[in-house]
């Protein structure tokens, strides 16, 4: 009897999990809130060694390299628009970069054959029995898993549901962030341009597919907010007043949030998990050790997922020692990779005119951009097993013990 495993999450992380479960013959089901795979998003990138051996691995690689942006490189500029910084591609894009949605379908396809996808629903409660995990769902009839898995996000509802309420975990780190599409008035080319003043990044940068559409890109810093996560117009509101009075083109950007269909809008903050799972349930990706943006959480979430599967196969389906091997391997390495988070929104939007003058010339040495490229493909590295390397009778899977 083969292992039955439920993924909360069909973004980045659930779908590159139930790739490598499928691939190693557990029985996988996903569940997603959204109606359908989430489109758009910021590009993203994977850097190194480690990364490109895992998307090889999978077999998506090339298919990736064909659908590469080029890198996103960023020009900073003054409220007249003169330029104070420029970030060449290669800063920003990695060694690949694609768009966030183009690499969800990536995954969700390669995933299809040996999984099941149920969109619009999600977990409302969870019951761990002696022989599995009862989960209750929104929509769905209960159902019977052997394990379940969390790879939801910052904001995971597996983690809330198993291990306890976010603000236990998660950390805010004095910074928002919001993205949305509009059309390219500026004709822009590919690449972004941005305000920046203390505290306060605006951008706007072209499609990199569609030249006549652009996304708009604001940083702002702040303490937490208290607001309604699935009320646009708050949000929208909030962004207008963080960046109310501002010269350049903000103006017209904000005129465009209006009319934006979709808008992503959160905090930069991070996620900490003591432990990454209890008895039949783990967290994977940005769930157990997240970070906004600047953290490599793309290429850490498919990492993990490749670590997790790999685990979960050689252990035979034995959760406590998959699990333990899982977050030993991985655990120092995600949170190295995490600390890239910590310093996104100085990095971004430096609070003081001195810190921006101090980011701006170091920046504007290309030695020192080169010093920090290869600082960030050392800690996105880690050795990792090739666990289709190991002997066929190590896959064979049986139904996990009574004991938890």
């Amino acid at each position: 009897m083969s292992t039955k495993v439920l993924i909360s999450g069909a973004s980045i992380a659930g779908p590159a999990l139930a790739y490598w479960l499928g691939r190693h013959g557990f029985e996988t089901t996903v569940v997603e809130l959204a109606p359908a795979l989430r489109g758009g998003g910021q590009a993203v990138d994977f850097r190194g060694k480690t990364h490109l051996t895992v998307l090889e691995r999978m077999g998506v690689l090339d298919e990736l390299r064909a659908l590469d942006t080029g890198g996103s490189p960023i020009t900073f500029v003054d409220q007249r628009g003169r330029q104070i910084l420029h970030l060449p591609s290669d800063f920003a894009g990695g060694d690949v970069e694609v768009p966030r949605g183009e690499l969800a379908q990536v995954l969700h396809r390669r995933s299809l054959p040996g999984t099941e996808y149920l969109f619009g629903d999600s977990i409302t409660a969870l019951e761990e029995t002696s022989a599995g995990v009862r989960v209750t769902f929104q929509h769905g009839a209960p159902r019977e898993f052997d394990l379940v898995i969390g790879a939801d996000g910052l904001h995971s509802n597996v983690r809330r549901l198993a291990f306890g309420p976010e603000e236990r975990y998660v950390r805010h780190l004095g910074y928002y962030a919001a993205t949305w599409k509009l059309p390219n008035y500026l004709g822009l080319p590919p690449g972004s341009v941005g305000l920046n003043v203390p505290g306060r990044l605006a951008a706007v940068g072209a499609d990199h597919r569609d030249p006549s559409r652009a996304g708009a890109f604001f940083v702002f810093a702040s303490t937490e907010l208290r607001y309604d996560r699935h009320d646009v117009s708050q949000q929208k509101a909030l962004i207008r007043d963080a960046f109310a009075g501002l010269g350049w083109e903000v103006p017209r950007l904000l005129e465009s949030l209006g009319q934006a269909p979709e808008l992503y809008f959160d905090s930069i903050s991070r996620a900490d998990v003591p432990a990454w799972s209890t008895g039949r349930i783990a967290l994977l990706g940005d769930a157990a050790c997240g970070a906004t943006i600047g953290g490599m959480g793309t290429g850490t979430a498919v990492v993990a997922a490749y670590v997790m599967a790999g685990e979960l196969a050689r252990a035979r389906g034995d959760h406590r020692t998959a699990f333990a091997r899982y977050e030993h391997t991985l655990r120092d390495y995600a949170q190295g990779c995490q600390k890239g988070g910590d310093r996104t929104g100085p990095f971004l939007a430096p609070g003081t005119s001195t810190g921006l003058r101090v980011r701006n010339g170091l920046l504007n040495r290309r030695w020192i951009l080169d010093k920090m490229l290869e600082m960030g493909k050392r800690v996105s590295s880690v050795d990792l097993p090739d666990y289709a390397a190991e002997p066929t009778s190590s896959w064979e899977l049986r139904a996990p013990s009574n004991s938890r």
